[in-house]
């Protein structure tokens, strides 16, 4: 310009690139190449590094073979071949060279110290399902990220719709998006359900809901979505796992997306794999979304780990809702008592009693540390302490009712020590 004023540089271009069998040259073994090879390696690109050291997180991958790797220092030729390079040292100098190099040879390169001479930008970038976003903050890095971690929430809470439009073929017909998800919703506590499981409830068309399952989501939920309340289907417990499991399909069926939301983990004594098992005979898409468990949630939260160096070094969850000499119990009482690690013990308020007086007649020590916690995750969470001779009796005095976790074991004395150290830690902001 004749005024002396420099213009500012165009804007980049943005792009996605296709790497997958492609060469790709980085230059520089450090802490940035360290954040920069997992996301060419997912890309599917043949990564080739060339540096006198690589931190100890990129070593593994040069000895599997992951990535190759030139041990010595940057060299005329390495480029040869390459489609994308990223020049990632610490020595402008070699970087400029990296970057004159690759100009050369018309190959975009990245230059990590200087962003702007080099032919390539890194954005920040995100994925969410098969959804990515790439970000440039106008030269501002912490720009970049701020917004793309804010894009990347709001896909994952389902503020964002993400939602394919274009649905999948299959020999050229066109077949139906929608099916089930279904969901572990964790402990109780709105905020412990997984990422992806709150995301998919967002998208949901129907909801077909536990009692044990976060009831504080349902009320994020769009006013168009209807909620199932499974606790209420009729014809008791046996028949209303069918009349679920019936309702599901029917939705799903009718071309809805159907989440099955539930307290805990589908897997661990959630029959979940019923309800899956009853959509892959009707040929429903399912997918299953892992909850936390509260088998190990709960006890966490009040304070008491289900393992301890010196204490437990196993830890069995076991059903309580049939007694012990029931029948139809799979339970191996005795043998639970033989263990010395901690018993977890679900659904098994109202056995309580009689599971006590088993494992006491079958050897494990009256005076094992015990504890009843009730509602375990929520602000009317309540927490019985004892001795496995006389938990069942203190839990019925404080008038314990389900839900509740039992656990059994050396690990419940640790609470006296942990639990003061247990007050959440949140981070600024949050």
């Amino acid at each position: 310009m004749s005024d002396g004023v420099t213009a500012p540089a165009p804007d980049p271009y943005l792009a996605g690139l296709r790497l997958a069998g492609r060469r790709v040259v980085v230059v520089g073994g450090g802490a940035v190449a360290q954040r920069r090879v997992p996301g060419l390696l997912a890309a599917g690109a043949d990564v080739t590094v060339v540096a006198p050291r690589l931190t100890p997180t990129l070593e593994p991958h040069a000895t599997t073979g992951t990535i190759t790797w030139h041990e010595r220092t940057y060299a005329d030729g390495d480029l040869d071949g390459a489609w994308y390079v990223l020049a990632l040292t610490d020595d402008a100098a070699v970087n400029a060279r990296v970057v004159a190099h690759a100009e050369a040879r018309r190959v975009f390169c990245v230059r990590a110290d200087d962003g702007a001479r080099g032919t390539a930008v890194t954005p920040a970038t995100g994925r969410q399902g098969a959804v990515s976003v790439a970000v440039l903050g106008g030269g501002d890095p912490r720009r970049a990220v701020a917004v793309r971690d804010g894009v990347v929430e709001a896909m994952r809470e389902g503020r964002l719709d993400t939602l394919p439009r274009r649905p999948p073929r299959v020999q050229g017909a066109t077949v139906a998006l929608p099916g089930v998800a279904v969901v572990g919703g964790g402990p109780g506590d709105a905020d412990l359900i997984t990422v992806r499981g709150r995301r998919l409830l967002a998208h949901a068309d129907v909801v077909v809901v536990d009692r044990l399952a976060p009831q504080g989501l349902l009320a994020e939920l769009a006013p168009h979505v209807e909620v199932v309340d499974a606790a209420k289907l009729p014809r008791g417990r046996f028949m209303a796992q069918e009349a679920i499991n019936a309702c599901l399909v029917e939705h799903a069926l009718a071309g809805r997306f159907v989440v099955r939301l539930k307290g805990g983990d589908p897997y661990v004594f959630g029959r979940g794999s019923e309800e899956v098992e009853a959509c892959v005979r009707a040929g429903v898409p399912v997918t299953v979304v892992p909850g936390v468990t509260s088998a190990i949630s709960v006890p966490g939260l009040a304070g008491i780990p289900l393992t301890h160096r010196g204490v437990a070094h196993e830890a069995v969850v076991v059903s309580g809702h049939l007694a012990p000499d029931d029948p139809g119990s799979l339970v191996d009482w005795p043998g639970l008592a033989r263990l010395r690690g901690t018993l977890v013990l679900l659904m098994a308020v109202d056995r309580l009693p009689q599971i006590a007086e088993i494992l006491l007649a079958h050897g494990r020590d009256p005076q094992t540390p015990a504890a009843v916690v009730q509602d375990g995750s929520l602000p009317t969470e309540r927490v019985v302490t004892g001795t496995l001779a006389g938990i069942a009796g203190a839990a019925t005095a404080a008038g314990v009712r389900p839900p509740a976790i039992v656990v059994v074991g050396g690990v419940v004395a640790l609470r006296e020590r942990l639990l003061p150290s247990s007050a959440p830690a949140t981070a600024p902001g949050v």
